[in-house]
């Protein structure tokens, strides 16, 4: 393997039944872009507890199999990934994803408001500088807070999460925003789930 500017971490859950009981599973896909811009799925991990450890193995599994260097990982909240990146890839940078972070933010709010708070929101991560996105959450805040007093909350919790989209240019920024490629291969994956196809056609390993 190589170096990866960018990997991208999503989840599909399935259901699967353990001594006929049905039970939730996670199946995480890890995606690489790498150099030449190509899309590699590096590896599928089957998990049920997310924690640092758990995700630090996964990690410490793509060293062992040639990933020497990642630029960027950009994930939802996972837990304890955040950690395990700075163990494993000390110099890679933990992007949460943004796409989740809007979706996640427009729960809160009724579809008459929907479009408008989702266009005050690119104000933020649309920021040249990270001072300058700094304050147009704080404009959005203070904008919204009175109608929707939670939507924004995890916007503060998770600005260290956020805020690393800053440091790189728009042509970068766009392609860490955009999930499409991991969403879209997700979508296949969840269709042959559907079809109780997926493990006769998806090698985990």
């Amino acid at each position: 393997m190589q170096g990866y500017p960018v990997i991208f971490i999503d989840a599909i859950h399935y259901s699967v039944r353990d001594n006929g009981v049905i039970r939730k599973l996670a199946a995480y896909v890890i995606l690489g872009i790498n150099c030449t811009g190509h899309k590699e799925v590096l590896t599928i991990q089957v998990g049920e507890n997310e924690s640092a450890k758990y995700w630090l193995s996964v990690l410490n599994e793509l060293k062992n199999r040639g990933v020497k260097d990642i630029m960027i990982v950009c994930a939802d909240g996972l837990s304890g990934i955040k950690e395990a990146i700075a163990t494993a890839f000390p110099n890679t940078e933990y992007q949460r994803c943004l796409v989740q972070q809007v979706r996640n933010t427009l729960k809160y709010v009724p579809d008459k408001d929907r479009k408008a708070f989702a266009k005050d929101l690119k104000t933020i991560y649309n920021a040249s500088t990270e001072e300058e996105g700094r304050k147009a959450l704080d404009k959005v805040t203070e904008k919204w807070e009175e109608k929707y007093p939670r939507a924004m909350k995890r916007w503060y919790d998770n600005w260290d999460a956020i805020c690393p989209i800053f440091k790189f240019s728009s042509e970068v920024r766009t392609v860490i925003y955009t999930t499409n490629a991991i969403e879209s291969l997700n979508a296949i994956y969840r269709k042959l789930n559907r079809q109780e196809a997926f493990f006769r056609v998806i090698r985990l390993f």
